[in-house]
């Protein structure tokens, strides 16, 4: 049987490779998708954790340009109208940094910042955890 979280968090690592152990080892997360990206890198990746769901990928900045300052991490939910919600979260002050977007992997979802800078992101993409 197959479990939809409505809330995923979203975290961006320096070595994701070794995040990807070291959530396992530690934590006990299990990997259920790994995406190579360039140079040894980590394009997008998931992991489970009972019925919730964590998304990382490597951090694309380039070493010596900022490095941890570059890493950032968000939440993302899954929503039945990103378009709606948007307007929602437009209207109640965020700063939207993503419009709504059809993205390549069939998911509709908008980006935006609290007010206190945190990143949420808003689509229909729901992974399942098994």
């Amino acid at each position: 049987m197959s479990h939809q979280p409505s809330v995923v968090a979203v975290l961006r690592y320096q070595d994701a490779k070794q995040a990807l152990e070291f959530l396992h080892d530690a934590f006990g997360f299990q990997q259920t998708m790994v995406v190579p990206g360039e140079g040894n890198t980590i394009a997008h990746a998931e992991m489970s954790f009972g019925n919730g769901k964590v998304m990382l990928a490597s951090d694309s900045s380039e070493p010596g340009t900022g490095g941890a300052a570059n890493t950032y991490s968000g939440v993302y939910a899954t929503v039945t109208d990103p378009d709606e919600h948007c307007a929602r979260a437009r209207t109640a002050g965020a700063e939207i940094t993503m419009e709504p977007t059809d993205m390549d992997y069939g998911s509709r979802e908008y980006a935006a910042r609290d007010l206190e800078g945190h990143h949420w992101y808003f689509g229909t993409y729901q992974p399942s955890v098994s």
